[in-house]
C-alpha cells in the first residue's frame, strides 16, 4: 500500500517548522522528508538527518542526473528533494511530510498530483514582520528580503498554488488542532493520541 504526500509551505518566519515538530510526532507512519541543500549546516544539524549537505558541484551534478524531484535556489542556496528517498518510504507505506516552498511545489505537483497541499501563513505581514524582528537573527537588509520575498511566496501560492488546506498560524494551539485534523483525515493510519497508544 502507498503512503500520502503532505506538502507543506509556508512563508519564512511563519512558524511552520514549530506547528510541523509538534504535530508530526503524534503520526507514526509520517517520516519527515530530508531536502538536500548546499547551505552550511547550522549547529546540532546532522547530514542526511535533516539534511543532505552538499556542496554546489555535488547539487548541479544530482540536476543533471535527473535524481531530484524539485529543487530552487533560495537566498543563495539551493535545495532540492531527493527523488530516492520520497519513493522509497511511500514503497513502505509510510507518510511522506515534505517543507517546500512555494515555487518548488509546482513542479513537485507535476510528478506527484495526488499530494495533499498545507499552506501555512502568519495572520498579516505585520504580525510575521514583528515574529522576524522577535527572532533576533536579521539584519535590516535580510529582514527586508525576507518581507518582500514571503509576500511574492504568499501572492503565488494564493494565486497560483494547489493547496488543499491553508492555516492561518496566529494562535499556536488553534494552528496544531487544525493540521492534526487535516492529517487525520488523509493519513494512512491514524495518529497515535488518536489510537490511544
Amino acid at each position: 500500500m502507498s503512503g500520502t504526500l503532505f506538502v507543506f509551505s509556508a512563508a519564512s518566519g511563519a512558524g511552520k517548522t514549530t506547528l510541523i515538530n509538534r504535530v508530526i510526532p503524534d503520526f507514526p507512519n509520517v517520516v519527515y522528508s530530508v531536502s538536500a541543500t548546499t547551505r552550511n549546516p547550522r549547529p546540532g544539524e546532522v547530514d542526511g538527518v535533516h539534511y543532505f549537505f552538499k556542496t554546489k558541484e555535488e547539487f548541479k551534478r544530482m540536476i543533471e542526473q535527473n535524481e531530484l524531484i524539485e529543487w530552487n535556489e533560495v537566498h543563495g542556496n539551493y535545495y532540492g528533494t531527493p527523488k530516492f528517498f520520497v519513493e522509497q518510504k511511500l514503497e513502505e507505506g509510510k507518510d511522506v511530510a515534505l517543507d517546500l516552498d512555494v515555487f518548488g511545489k509546482i513542479n513537485f505537483d507535476k510528478i506527484y498530483p495526488q499530494a495533499i497541499g498545507i499552506l501555512i501563513l502568519p495572520p498579516s505581514m505585520e504580525d510575521l514582520e514583528k515574529r522576524l524582528k522577535t527572532r533576533g537573527t536579521e539584519t535590516r537588509k535580510t529582514l527586508k528580503l525576507r518581507l518582500e520575498n514571503a509576500k511574492k511566496e504568499t501572492d503565488f501560492a494564493v494565486t497560483q498554488g494547489k493547496y488543499q488546506h491553508v492555516i492561518y498560524n496566529g494562535d499556536l494551539e488553534i494552528a496544531i488542532a487544525e493540521l492534526k485534523g487535516i492529517m487525520e483525515k488523509y493519513s494512512s493510519f491514524k495518529s497515535s493520541i488518536q489510537s490511544g497508544s
